[in-house]
C-alpha cells in the first residue's frame, strides 16, 4: 500500500461508523491520529496503515490503527520490521510497539525488546507525555537505539564507533542503552535470585506446616497417653482397694478349710498313720536339737547319749506301728 493508499485508507477507516469501527470515539482525537499519523508516514513512507482488533493484556478487544513496515537502520545492519499499534486513548496513552522475528534474523536476547512477543519499551515511551511525545519522534528514537544495539541476531564485522567521533546527543543515547542494558540483566538477575528465595521460603513454609502437624499429633498422643495413664492408675486403685478389702478376708476364711482338707483322714487306721507320722518327725526334730545342744556343750555327753537311746527306742516303735497299720504298704521315710 503507497502513501496516497494510507491516506485514503486513513480518512475512511476514521470516518467509518460501522459495528467494526475503530475505537477511537472522540472528534478532536481522530483529527489528532490522523495529523500524527500522516506526518509518521512522511518521515517513514515504508510504514503502511491498516486496522485489526487488538488484545489487552487483561483481555479487553478493541479495533485500533496500526502502522507496520521495515524501519531502516544502518546500511551495515538488517531491517527490522515493526508494527506500532495507535491507543485507543491515544495521544495520552503511548503507542504499542512490536518488533517481529523471522527465520533468517531471530530477536536475540535484547534490553528493549521482548524475545516472545517483540514487545518493545524505551525510556520515550515509558516516559511519554502529550504534547511532548509524538510519532515521528518515537520512531527516530527507535532508530538511534537500534542502531546502537541491533534487536536481530545476524552476522556482522562492524564495530561501534569510537565515542569521542559521536555527538553529544547520540553519545546520550548509547549511554542509556548501555547502561539500560545493564538495569536490565541486574533486575534479571535479582527476579531470579527473588524466585530462588520465594521457593525456598515456600519449602521452608511447607516444612514448617509439617513439622507443626507433627508437633500436633505428638501432644495429642501425648494427652491420650496420659488420660489412659490416668484411667489404668484408677482401675488399679480400684484394684488394690478390693484386694484390701476381700482378698484378706478370703484367705482367712479359706486357708483353714484347704489346710484341713489336705490332711482330713477318712478312717481311724489312716487318723492312726498320721498320728505316728507327726510322732516321727517331732522325735526327729528333738534328736536335730540335741546335736545341737551338744556341739554348743549344753549338755553333756552322758545326757545326750541317754536321751537319744530313749527316743531312739520310741521312734522305733512308732514306725513299725506306722507299718504294721498300712500292711503292705511300703512307707518311705525320708532321709536322715
Amino acid at each position: 500500500m503507497g502513501t496516497r493508499s494510507s491516506i485514503q485508507f486513513l480518512e475512511t477507516a476514521l470516518r467509518s461508523t460501522s459495528p467494526f469501527a475503530l475505537s477511537y470515539t472522540d472528534p478532536d482525537q481522530k483529527w489528532l491520529i490522523r495529523k500524527h499519523l500522516l506526518s509518521l508516514l512522511q518521515d517513514f513512507p515504508n510504514l503502511t496503515l491498516s486496522s485489526n482488533t487488538f488484545i489487552h493484556n487483561n483481555g479487553d478487544c478493541v479495533n485500533l490503527l496500526y502502522g507496520s513496515g521495515l524501519l531502516h537502520v544502518s546500511n551495515s545492519t538488517p531491517s527490522i520490521q515493526m508494527t506500532i499499534w495507535i491507543h485507543e486513548n491515544y495521544p495520552y496513552a503511548p503507542p504499542m510497539v512490536f518488533v517481529s522475528s523471522n527465520f533468517q534474523y531471530p530477536i536475540r536476547h535484547h534490553p528493549l525488546v521482548e524475545s516472545s512477543a517483540g514487545a518493545t519499551t524505551s525510556s520515550y515511551l515509558k516516559t511519554w507525555t502529550f504534547p511532548r511525545c509524538n510519532l515521528v519522534d518515537l520512531v527516530k528514537n527507535l532508530v538511534k537505539l537500534f542502531s546502537y544495539c541491533h534487536p536481530y541476531v545476524y552476522s556482522h564485522n562492524s564495530s561501534f564507533t569510537h565515542p569521542s567521533y559521536l555527538s553529544k546527543t547520540e553519545a546520550l543515547d548509547r549511554l542509556v542503552v548501555d547502561l539500560y542494558g545493564d538495569m536490565v540483566a541486574l533486575h534479571a538477575k535479582n527476579n531470579e535470585k527473588m524466585e530462588e528465595i520465594s521457593e525456598l521460603q515456600v519449602e521452608m513454609e511447607k516444612r514448617a506446616d509439617v513439622a507443626t502437624s507433627i508437633l500436633l499429633g505428638l501432644e495429642h498422643e501425648r494427652e491420650n497417653l496420659k488420660g489412659s495413664v490416668t484411667k489404668l492408675t484408677e482401675e488399679a486403685d480400684k484394684l488394690v482397694n478390693w484386694l484390701r478389702a476381700n482378698d484378706q478376708v478370703y484367705l482367712e476364711a479359706t486357708i483353714g478349710e484347704k489346710i484341713e482338707e489336705a490332711f482330713e483322714d477318712v478312717d481311724k487306721d489312716s487318723k492312726l498313720v498320721i498320728d505316728c507320722l507327726a510322732e516321727d518327725r517331732s522325735i526327729e526334730d528333738l534328736l536335730y536339737a540335741l546335736d545341737e545342744a551338744l556341739e554348743k556343750r549344753i549338755v553333756t555327753f552322758d545326757v545326750y547319749i541317754r536321751q537319744v537311746r530313749v527316743l531312739a527306742r520310741e521312734q522305733f516303735f512308732k514306725r513299725a506301728e506306722a507299718i504294721k497299720l498300712r500292711g503292705s504298704y511300703i512307707l518311705h521315710w525320708p532321709k536322715n
